[in-house]
């Protein structure tokens, strides 16, 4: 057993590391990169961030985990990590529905693109995106801090989640059950709705374009973003809105793996390796960084 917890533990490790530097990487190149100052990387570099909160809020506790095996954390602790969880994830909806909004406007509207999607408008719907996802975080967190625990605090799971706090509860959780549920259509299933019918207009209007090399351009400038989404939102949907009748403990865990410490991790290579602007941009840094160390020498 000490074996597989230590094999876990390295993983985790190697995982969370990999996915800081990945995500912190990008977040330099389109900060320091002029080629890459266009809204498309304004969003896709506070995906990173938020990604970076996301895997140091849920990591280093499963981390812990893994070494120690039973550990222990105090009730504001939970109600804590619970809260920034909720609010990241709520973030990443809406940050992906405007980033579905911007690959909209600049294949369906590309003479309107500049003229609409200024950089003060994208600075108002990060904002606004954050806003949302800290007010809506704050309604389970508050309801579920009221709930009594007076049996079991054990929590069988990776993490302060929604589902395993409520079944440790002692309370009559019906209500804040419901009022889950009316949450994931705002948080969730809209934002959802909002990227299908996006994306429909998009490849509608990729299908009209007379050009093939037109239509492999506009559909790589996208290709990036929608794989993201399949992975959070297949990952996130499997969570929370299917039944869990017939579904082990094991699966549940596995699946919160998928999006918090996995999705965060693959999405710098998502965009890294189908994206030739970030990778020219790694390969300019590259270079500078090697002339700056060959004139030390």
């Amino acid at each position: 057993m000490a074996i597989l917890n230590l094999l876990l533990f390295t993983l985790v490790l190697i995982i969370y590391i990999v996915t800081i530097c990945g995500n912190f990487l990008i977040v330099m190149l389109v900060y320091y990169s002029k080629t890459l100052h266009s809204p498309m990387y304004f969003f896709l570099s506070q995906l990173s961030i938020s990604d970076i909160m996301l895997t140091t809020d849920i990591s280093p506790n499963m981390l812990n985990i893994a070494l120690h095996e039973r550990t222990s954390i105090s009730f504001s602790g939970c109600i804590t990590q619970f809260y920034v969880f909720s609010t990241i994830e709520a973030f990443e909806c809406f940050l992906l529905t405007v980033m579905s909004y911007d690959r909209y406007l600049a294949i369906c509207s590309p003479l309107h693109y500049t003229s609409i999607m200024k950089q003060s408008l994208c600075i108002k719907l990060v904002l606004a995106s954050w806003i949302f996802s800290c007010s809506m975080a704050l309604i389970p967190t508050l309801s579920i801090s009221q709930l009594e625990f007076c049996g079991s605090n054990v929590i069988d799971y990776l993490f302060c989640d929604f589902n395993a706090l409520v079944e440790l509860s002692s309370s009559d959780t019906s209500k804040i059950q419901i009022e889950a549920t009316l949450l994931s259509f705002p948080v969730l299933i809209l934002p959802f709705l909002v990227i299908v019918v996006s994306y429909t207009y998009i490849v509608l209007t990729i299908l009209k374009m007379s050009s093939f090399s037109g239509r492999l351009k506009s559909f790589s400038t996208c290709s990036s973003h929608l794989t993201v989404v399949f992975i959070f939102y297949g990952t996130l949907i499997s969570a929370y809105l299917i039944p869990k009748k017939g579904q082990s403990q094991m699966t549940s865990k596995i699946m919160s793996l998928l999006y918090t410490v996995f999705t965060p991790f693959v999405n710098p290579f998502i965009y890294s390796l189908r994206n030739k602007e970030i990778k020219d941009s790694l390969k300019m840094l590259y270079i500078n960084k090697r002339r700056f160390f060959q004139n030390l020498w």
